[in-house]
């Protein structure tokens, strides 16, 4: 059986907590490891508890969501963003500092559940109309000239498939895969796979 999913629940509202406690723990595969109510707390929470996954609301005082993001850096635990904030420019913002999903406190229940384990899976998560914050909150750089198969990889990387699945997906091996990743991340200048993910989307890939 595979170890739980640990999990930090960070927000500034007593009551939000509580309810994401008494959801989520009724989950058999996650674990809270921890609670938050500002960034401060966070950051200490991190350190202490060491949780797969921060569920990170943006809005809090003090040290918001954005600095917690940019203070725990690429090696840190993946952060999934579930936040009342609308504004377009939160969307770039948060992916640029490295959160591995961004999602709204409307989001079903269920839905949430699924988006946490999609992130601690390694994978990008974004709601739509998270994705519409990121068509809106910046203008996408200039595309270089992709392959059909290039293109076709770039999209399910944008659906969050693995080299496996795409390798399935497109009836090739999985070395082929890693290699037309390789290729891709270069030409787009992206980092990781998740850069990847956002820079098809900023280009109606995927």
């Amino acid at each position: 059986m595979n170890e739980p999913i640990r999990l930090l629940i960070v927000d500034d509202h007593p009551v939000v907590r509580q309810g994401l406690r008494a959801y989520l723990g009724l989950e058999a595969d996650f674990d809270i490891v921890g609670e938050a109510g500002d960034g401060e707390e966070a950051l200490a929470a991190v350190a202490e508890a060491r949780p797969d996954v921060v569920l990170l609301d943006l809005k809090m005082p003090g040290t918001d969501g954005q600095a917690v993001l940019e203070r725990i850096g690429a090696g840190g635990p993946r952060v999934l963003v579930l936040t009342s904030a609308t504004e377009d420019t939160r969307v770039p913002a948060a992916i640029e500092a490295g959160a591995a999903g961004f999602v709204y406190k409307d989001i079903d229940p269920d839905a949430l559940a699924a988006a946490i384990r999609t992130v601690h899976a390694g994978q990008t998560l974004l709601s739509p109309t998270a994705v519409r914050g990121l068509m809106n909150g910046g203008a996408a750089p200039p595309a270089p000239d992709l392959t059909p198969r290039e293109s076709q990889v770039l999209g399910l990387i944008a659906k969050g498939q693995t080299n496996r699945q795409i390798a399935r997906a497109l009836g090739v091996s999985e070395k082929t895969v890693k290699t037309h990743v390789t290729n891709l991340l270069r030409r787009i200048d992206a980092a990781d796979r998740t850069q990847a993910a956002l820079w098809a989307v900023h280009h109606g890939i995927g």
